[in-house]
């Protein structure tokens, strides 16, 4: 049955034999939870400063996957290509990555259970462990372009004296530095990530102001619409990357990091409430960043010969070369922001890889042994690839084009779950989303699914070669698309939630 009208799914006595995002001593203690009011069961209690603190920092964890180095990268590919056409682009896959990350917390908080615990739930053991799979393949194909990030930073920092795999295990040393914090409390995880940010922004702003880039084509380029055929491919970049997987998984398990008491309907809107603040603030600043990145490659290279040459392991060295040292090298102060967002954004793969793997197979494994073994799915991989392709940057273009692919094709399995479950009265109770935002977001949907399928028949078009390789990827496409039709069937017509009951 439903829950009433004045309550939301409760979690189940269970509790304590699975696995769970937070302890109960881990979380936040929220100001007021604990008032013996009708308030917050009947009504959401006034607007607080002190709680929307409180409740600040899953939504800047979150926007971490704005920022990583493939983002950068797209951020700088389309600045150098299509100059400042593209920035009201940038600004609206932000706004549907808002969206998407809204619904994520959502269930999160109206649950009590993040999207990886819920689809164990939801789907039969073989759609399941297809869903973990391709979830972990999203993982590793993210924490790869994210820990090469770091290690191209590193490079640039020691002036070639740590070569890409010195700055792999460098890098792969950041889940200690994660576990380390952790241990100090979920708040010390979160300033961490909060001065890594403002090391981006920094960085990146300093870069702005070296570069001048035109106040006037900025705002124009955010305001008017504007695409041609040449950089359809960097639209298509913008938009792809903006949506990661792992992130939509992570963010509904970030949000229960805070007490709520789910009892009471007030105290449920009262945390979506602060958490879609937090949320749009975050993404704030992150489009920001990703504007500044964009903008300072459109002034200094839009137009030019080497423009469609530019990716990440170059594109300090180009900043020198034309603009020079300066107070502080512009080559350091990119790397120095690169850095940063290699770092930040590894941490939180670590993060995500921990809710999905006890997500998705409910193991409860201690932490330390947890984060050891979602690292090592990244960093071996990582390693082979540092190894055979230190010496060569466009086989790192190439590597970073396969790496997009397989984002790319990850992205329904995410999100189409995601929109199945928020919908549905069964497990949201009278948090689940109405008609219009439902109809909105499956349009989103479709955009950034189609959008995506762009990408892939462009790709595939292009290097699909052989008889033998062409009837793999057409068997596999065969797969692929018949799956997402069979998630997308079962969220429309499945109306039977299996709740949790008491262990015998």
């Amino acid at each position: 049955m439903p829950p009433e009208d004045n309550q939301v799914p409760l979690l189940s006595d269970e509790e304590s034999d699975r696995d769970v995002a937070y302890e109960s001593g881990e979380k936040v203690h929220i100001v007021g939870i604990d008032e013996p009011d009708d308030e917050g069961l009947l009504g959401t209690p006034p607007f607080s400063w002190k709680k929307l603190w409180l409740f600040t920092g899953p939504g800047f964890l979150m926007s971490i996957a704005f920022l990583d180095p493939g983002n950068l990268e797209g951020d700088l590919q389309a600045g150098a290509i299509a100059g400042y056409s593209l920035l009201w682009l940038l600004m609206w896959a932000t706004v549907i990555g808002l969206l998407v990350q809204l619904l994520s917390a959502r269930l999160g908080v109206a649950t009590g259970r993040h999207l990886a615990e819920l689809c164990r739930e939801e789907y039969p053991t073989w759609a399941r462990m297809v869903l973990w799979v391709m979830a972990e393949l999203a993982l590793i194909g993210a924490d790869i372009q994210e820990v090469i990030g770091s290690a191209i930073a590193i490079k640039i920092l020691s002036n070639g004296a740590l070569p890409l795999w010195a700055g792999v295990i460098i890098t792969a040393c950041d889940c200690f530095i994660f576990l380390f914090l952790e241990n100090y409390g979920v708040r010390k995880l979160e300033a961490f990530f909060a001065v890594l940010i403002a090391t981006m922004a920094v960085s990146f702003a300093w870069m702005f102001g070296e570069t001048k880039p035109s106040g006037t084509e900025l705002l124009l380029g955010v305001l008017i619409p504007k695409l041609s055929s040449k950089t359809i491919k960097q639209a298509v970049g913008v938009v792809g990357c903006i949506i990661m997987p792992h992130n939509v998984f992570l963010h509904s398990a970030l949000v229960q990091s805070r007490e709520i008491d789910h009892t009471k309907k007030g105290r449920v809107q009262e945390a979506l409430n602060y958490y879609s603040i937090e949320s749009a603030a975050a993404l704030l600043i992150s489009f920001i960043i990703n504007l500044f990145v964009t903008t300072v490659f459109a002034k200094a290279f839009y137009g030019t010969e080497v423009a469609s040459t530019i990716g990440l392991v170059n594109a300090g060295q180009y900043l020198q070369d034309k603009y020079g040292g300066g107070l502080f090298p512009i080559l350091y102060i990119w790397a120095i922001g690169l850095l940063a967002a290699g770092q930040s954004s590894t941490i939180t793969g670590t993060y995500a890889g921990q809710f999905i793997m006890g997500g998705f197979l409910n193991l409860k494994l201690k932490k330390w042994l947890r984060a050891l073994i979602t690292r090592s799915f990244a960093i071996v991989p990582t390693m082979i690839v540092a190894l055979v392709f230190d010496t060569s940057e466009a086989a790192l273009d190439v590597l970073n084009e396969w790496l997009n692919v397989l984002q790319s094709i990850q992205i329904p399995f995410a999100l189409i779950p995601l929109l199945c479950l928020v919908s549905k009265e069964q497990i949201m109770g009278t948090f689940k989303i109405g008609s219009v935002l439902k109809t909105i977001a499956w349009l989103v949907a479709v955009l950034v699914i189609l959008i995506n399928g762009y990408l892939l028949f462009d790709f595939f078009s292009n290097e699909v070669t052989g008889v033998m390789f062409t009837s793999i990827v057409f068997a596999f496409t065969g797969a692929y698309i018949a799956f997402i039709f069979y998630l997308v069937s079962r969220g429309f017509t499945s109306s039977a939630w299996r709740r949790l009951s008491p262990a015998k």
